[in-house]
């Protein structure tokens, strides 16, 4: 199967989305020899219609986007590419091109959004970033600082004072979450680990782990 090439002038539109977070990264245009590479490479190439030429994503910047996916809409003429993004896909070193807020998103997601906002303090550096500061100070560091919020979050649970544990909580959550941007895993890496022991089958929940949750 392959886009209709003939309704656009010879260029498709593709939507390029995380793989993992299914996040949109940016839209670009494919035409036949920039598809035609994708199925090959196994990389990401588009046409850019300011230079005239094809766009191999990542050449310049090192920023390449390796193809998890790919999908045709129902006219045949759109595509949707899951990628593996290297760096950031925005020229501007945004991780997306989409930040621009022209109507607020109410995201429930606070976990993956403060992951998120963790990781683009690792590629755009901000003056005098507490996350930043931990970064620089490197692994011992952050790991002192979550055995610190760890024995916190125990003191408050022990004196019973519930927002006091709620904040205490929060911040062994937030450290621990640049522990795991230090260490290159990400908020998916938990939710598979933990899919792989939550077993679900039909209604029946089954916890497999080294014992029973």
């Amino acid at each position: 199967m392959r886009p209709d090439f003939n309704k656009q002038g010879g260029l498709v539109p593709a939507i390029i989305q995380d793989y993992q977070t299914k996040q949109v990264l940016m839209l670009a245009y494919v035409n036949e020899e920039a598809y035609d590479r994708m199925l090959r490479t196994k990389e990401t190439c588009f046409y850019s219609r300011s230079r005239g030429e094809l766009w191999h994503k990542g050449e310049t910047s090192g920023h390449f986007q390796y193809i998890k996916g790919m999908y045709l809409d129902c006219d045949d003429d759109t595509l949707l590419i899951y990628v593996e993004q290297v760096g950031a896909a925005c020229h501007t070193g945004a991780y997306s091109c989409f930040f621009n807020e022209v109507l607020p998103f109410e995201n429930l997601d606070i976990f993956h959004d403060l992951y998120d906002l963790i990781e683009d303090r690792k590629v755009n550096p901000v003056e005098k970033s507490y996350t930043n500061y931990l970064f620089e100070q490197g692994v011992d560091k952050i790991c002192k600082k979550v055995g610190e919020e760890a024995s916190e979050t125990i003191i408050a649970a022990k004196n019973n004072d519930k927002e006091e544990l709620i904040g205490e909580i929060s911040d062994l959550f937030y450290h621990i979450y640049v522990l795991m941007s230090h260490q290159g895993i990400r908020v998916e890496d938990i939710e598979n680990k933990l899919g792989e022991r939550h077993k679900i089958t039909g209604n029946k929940k089954e916890m497999h782990t080294r014992g029973d949750y």
